[in-house]
C-alpha cells in the first residue's frame, strides 16, 4: 500500500486531502498539533475502511518533526506523497503586525514546509519515487489586505516549490503546489466578515470553494495523470487569480 503523510489534516483542507488519498488507496500519516484533532480525522478515515495513524507534532519544531517522522517510517512505512498543508490565518493591519506574529506565521508555513519535506526527501531520492504537494494560497501570488505576512510566507513556499523542483525532478521527485483561494475552513471563517463579503463580491464564481475541491488537485497532482507537472502552482480559486 501507498503511503502519504498530510500536515494539519485534523480540519478543514488537510482532513479533506486526508480522507480523499485514503479512497484513493494510500496508507495515510495524519498529522496535527493535537491528538484528538488527528484522530478525528483518523477514525473517519478508517470509519470508511481506510488506513490511517494519527501522528503529533507542530511542523516548526524541528526535533518533534523528526519524532513524527519515525513514528510514520514505523507505522506506515516511509510516504511516497508528503503533501504539506499545516498552517494557521492571521488578520492584522500592516503597521499592527507584531514580530511574533510575523515570525510564527513563516515558522509554521516555511520551516515547516521545509522540515516536514526534508525529513522524508532522502527515501524518496533513494528510492527514485516520490511527490510533494505544498499547500500555498492565491495570496501568495497576488497579496492580500491584511494578511501581508500570511502571503508573504504563501509566496516563500511557492518559490521553495520551484527550486525544490528544479533540484530533485531529475532524480524521480516530482514537487508541486496547490494555491487555493478563499475555502470554506475555520482558518477562513476566523477572518472578519467585512472581508469575506468583500472577497466574496470579487470573485467570478461568487462562492469560496470547499475542502474537497482541493483535495482533488493534490489527488491529480500526484497521480501518473500529474506526471508532467513539475514545480507548478494549481489554482483552485474561484477565478480569483487567471494565469
Amino acid at each position: 500500500m501507498r503511503g502519504a503523510i498530510v500536515t494539519g489534516a485534523g480540519s478543514g483542507i488537510g482532513a479533506a486531502i486526508a480522507s480523499r488519498l485514503a479512497r484513493e488507496g494510500y496508507a495515510v500519516g495524519v498529522n496535527d498539533l493535537t491528538i484528538d484533532a488527528a484522530h478525528a480525522t483518523v477514525d473517519r478515515i478508517e470509519a470508511d475502511g481506510g488506513k490511517a495513524l494519527a501522528l503529533v507534532a507542530d511542523v516548526s519544531d524541528e526535533a518533534a518533526v523528526a519524532r513524527m517522522a519515525q513514528e510514520m517510517r514505523d507505522g506506515l512505512g516511509s510516504p511516497e506523497l508528503v503533501v504539506n498543508n499545516a498552517g494557521f490565518g492571521h488578520q492584522a493591519r500592516f503597521a499592527d503586525i507584531s514580530t511574533e506574529a510575523f515570525d510564527k506565521i513563516f515558522a509554521v508555513h516555511v520551516r515547516g514546509t521545509f522540515l516536514v519535506t526534508r525529513a522524508f526527501l532522502p527515501a524518496m531520492i533513494e528510492a527514485g519515487r516520490g511527490c510533494v504537494v505544498n499547500i500555498a494560497s492565491q495570496l501568495g501570488q497576488v497579496g492580500g489586505v491584511e494578511l501581508a505576512h500570511y502571503a508573504a510566507a504563501k509566496g516563500a513556499v511557492i518559490a521553495m516549490t520551484k527550486s525544490l523542483a528544479r533540484e530533485v525532478s531529475a532524480q524521480g521527485v516530482r514537487v508541486n503546489a496547490v494555491a487555493p483561494g478563499p475555502i470554506e475552513t475555520p482558518l477562513v471563517a476566523a477572518l472578519s466578515e467585512d472581508w469575506r463579503r468583500a472577497k466574496a463580491a470579487e470573485l467570478p464564481l461568487r462562492r469560496f470553494g470547499q475542502p474537497y475541491e482541493v483535495a482533488g488537485a493534490v489527488v491529480f497532482l500526484a497521480s501518473d495523470d500529474g506526471a508532467l507537472f513539475v514545480g507548478q502552482t494549481l489554482g483552485p480559486n474561484s477565478g480569483d487569480v487567471m494565469l
